[in-house]
């Protein structure tokens, strides 16, 4: 393996995943520019999957959240089939995380305090953007976004009502490291009685 890759051994991961990812969200935040960055994949009534990347705001033991426009296309979908899953992907130390588990929205409290530290721009653009509606061009967009600051003026840019966090509420942890021969390590972690069960599955 290339120096920067370590085995991923039983013996040497936590029996708790939120520990381990901890520690591997660490390593990661030491060299990737953007270790926050995660595919988020969601699924209609009909089952019929999207992916799209976000960047985390924020993780406990309580789960992992991002925040949406709620009338955007996840957002529809995490309403109406509230599961999800992520992934996490470190380029330069050959890992992967994968967290499987049901979608909450945070606490309106927690969405306000959040909204507040988005740069000004993020923030207008949350009233300006129907996420994932049809408009005519960027053009039409940037008037949008005219009308919404000078609507403003003078105020502090609220969170809209359509506009929050969402927590994944994680139910499986599967943490995956490369090995140059294919045999890549991979650890999932389920929830049992004592905790969480270890297992290896096969590459």
């Amino acid at each position: 393996m290339t120096p920067q890759w370590k085995a991923l051994l039983e013996e040497g991961a936590d029996s708790d995943p939120f520990v381990q990812f901890g520690r591997w969200f660490r390593d990661a935040a030491a060299i990737v520019p953007s270790p926050e960055a995660m595919a988020v994949a969601s699924a209609d009534l009909q089952a019929r999957p999207s992916v799209r990347m976000v960047l985390m705001k924020a993780w406990d033991e309580d789960g992992f959240v991002f925040h949406t426009h709620f009338e955007s296309r996840k957002g529809h979908e995490l309403t109406e089939n509230p599961h999800a899953s992520l992934l996490f992907y470190w380029e330069p130390l050959g890992r992967q995380v994968r967290i499987e588990g049901p979608v909450n929205r945070i606490s309106d409290k927690e969405s306000d305090a959040y909204f507040l530290t988005r740069p000004a721009g993020g923030r207008v653009g949350a009233y300006a953007s129907h996420q994932s509606q049809i408009i005519d061009s960027r053009e039409a967009l940037d008037l949008q976004v005219q009308r919404i600051e000078s609507q403003f003026v003078g105020h502090q840019v609220t969170r809209p009502p359509w506009w929050g966090g969402l927590r994944v509420q994680p139910q499986v942890f599967e943490f995956w490291q490369n090995r140059e021969d294919r045999l890549h390590d991979r650890l999932r972690y389920t929830p049992d009685r004592a905790g969480w069960k270890v297992e290896r599955l096969q590459p």
